[in-house]
């Protein structure tokens, strides 16, 4: 995990009632007698995620309708910080991110802004999605520094959303990884079993098991998968190379790593990094790009 992560180690769950009394209830001894909650139940989850923001960054009134994706967020503020470092002198307060899918939890403008002073632009195909992430905004006063674009064209990325006056010093992403829905309840079963096998507190309900962090369709799966998707944001840099300093995107399968690379090559990229991230054992990963070197 990042040096400048502010989750280290386990979390500290009696100091965060504190900041969200409604995560005791989702509080208990697991099978070593350590405090902990069921990281397979989507509620428990979301009220720790209330309590982290919150405690940590200061965001109140964080809400997500059911079912939408519900971000693990240490992993989200670890992308935040290997971007500020990928910046480096760029790192200002003045520096401006596009955040491709935001969701409706919009959490990477939430930690960006928090951590680092940047303003940004959300992206989303869905409207309820967008609304959403406007009423968090709203509620933490922060309409100066996050705002929204609805994509009205699924098979577009940067199309629509970039305007001619526009300069972003980043965009991100966290690409849909499936390309179905049947590819996504198979990584729902996976994930679930080895909570499963991880933890002698969780107990097994279903042979089809929602995803411990939700999720709607377009969050979840998109035609081609993550690669598909990644493929067509890298041909779209190419026609705002002066507009966007640095292109990154999360690539969860590292077997697609070097296909991209050479697909970003071939476009004519000056630039290209892999940041590679971890938290506890997890591996994770993004890359970047950059038409200005």
């Amino acid at each position: 995990m990042h040096l400048r992560n502010k989750h280290q180690g386990r979390y500290d769950l009696v100091t965060l009632t504190i900041s969200n009394p409604a995560l005791k209830a989702f509080i208990k001894p697991n099978a070593y007698n350590e405090l902990s909650i069921d990281f397979a139940n989507p509620e428990a989850v979301k009220e720790l995620n209330k309590a982290l923001l919150a405690n940590h960054y200061q965001i109140v009134n964080w809400d997500i309708p059911v079912q939408y994706l519900c971000p693990p967020i240490p992993g989200r503020a670890d992308y935040i910080h290997y971007l500020a470092d990928l910046l480096g002198p760029l790192k200002s307060k003045k520096s401006k991110g596009l955040d491709i899918g935001v969701g409706a939890n919009a959490i990477y403008p939430l930690i960006g802004q928090r951590e680092y002073g940047w303003d940004f632009i959300g992206t989303d195909i869905n409207k309820s999605a967008i609304k959403n992430a406007q009423a968090i905004v709203n509620a933490n006063f922060l309409n100066e520094s996050i705002q929204f674009r609805l994509q009205n064209n699924e098979n577009h990325i940067f199309k629509g959303i970039i305007q001619t006056d526009d300069f972003f010093d980043f965009s991100m992403c966290n690409p849909p990884f499936h390309a179905s829905i049947e590819d996504a309840q198979s990584g729902t079963r996976r994930k679930i079993n080895n909570l499963a096998r991880n933890s002698k507190t969780l107990t097994m309900k279903s042979t089809k098991p929602k995803l411990n962090f939700g999720g709607q369709g377009t969050e979840l799966f998109c035609s081609g998968g993550e690669l598909g998707f990644i493929d067509r944001m890298i041909l779209e840099s190419a026609l705002y190379k002066s507009q966007c300093h640095w292109f990154t995107t999360l690539v969860s399968k590292a077997s697609n790593l070097n296909k991209i690379e050479r697909a970003i090559k071939a476009i004519g990229a000056k630039k290209i990094k892999i940041v590679e991230m971890s938290q506890g054992q997890k591996k994770s990963r993004f890359l970047a790009w950059s038409y200005m070197y």
